[in-house]
């Protein structure tokens, strides 16, 4: 069977992968994430994608299968990206507060001679949020290091009051597309039992 290989660095995105019971091994990345002006947002995450799958794929000898994501809050179409510091991170919280936003998460998979990719968007509404709770979530230390500022997954589920899409898609990786993407380069789902989502396969 063809080697598989997630090229990501997102634990989250690791343990999602094993959840559907797809064996794969890590690799890495690195892509410029800066946006080209006036791209839209869905074009910008399929974008990173894209190239995400296809750098992870120059970094390995011999045949294999590559899965690059990307994953993007949108609010009044503007791309919020992981906070700069505490001041932007409340911020973001701010704008966020009682309203509803995109969660924009686009995946491809390129084995070397052809790449597949698409976008999934979901819509998650926020319950208002006193500035108290932004400054003890921020001292929490997740939004550190998300984008928008915020964990479904984590402590900030709190703030949730409504999702329209996949959950799976705005933790980082939407599964039921996922799932069907892998098949169509012949890696299927279900290979292995499901972990515990703190176990990871090996690097």
């Amino acid at each position: 069977m063809t080697p598989f290989y997630l090229a990501s660095g997102s634990p989250r995105r690791r343990e999602l992968l094993t959840q559907i019971g797809v064996p794969f091994s890590t690799v890495s990345a690195p892509v410029d994430e800066t946006p080209y002006p006036n791209e839209s947002a869905e074009a910008y995450v399929e974008r990173l994608a894209r190239a995400k799958a296809t750098a992870g794929l120059a970094g390995i000898d011999g045949s294999a299968v590559t899965l690059g994501a990307d994953t993007a809050v949108v609010l009044d179409g503007r791309i919020l990206g992981k906070p700069e510091n505490r001041e932007h991170a409340l911020a973001m919280l701010a704008d966020l507060s009682g309203r509803e936003h995109q969660v924009l998460t686009a995946i491809a998979v390129s084995d070397g001679q052809r790449c597949l990719s698409l976008c999934v968007s979901s819509n998650v509404r926020f319950r208002p949020i006193t500035s108290d709770e932004a400054e003890r979530y921020w001292a929490s230390g997740e939004p550190a290091d998300k984008a928008g500022g915020y964990a479904i997954q984590g402590l900030g589920a709190v703030f949730v009051t409504g999702l329209v899409g996949s959950y799976s898609s705005v933790v980082g990786l939407p599964l039921a597309e996922t799932a069907d993407l892998l098949a169509q380069f012949g890696i299927a789902c279900w290979q292995v039992p499901a972990l515990s989502p703190e176990v990871a396969y090996p690097q």
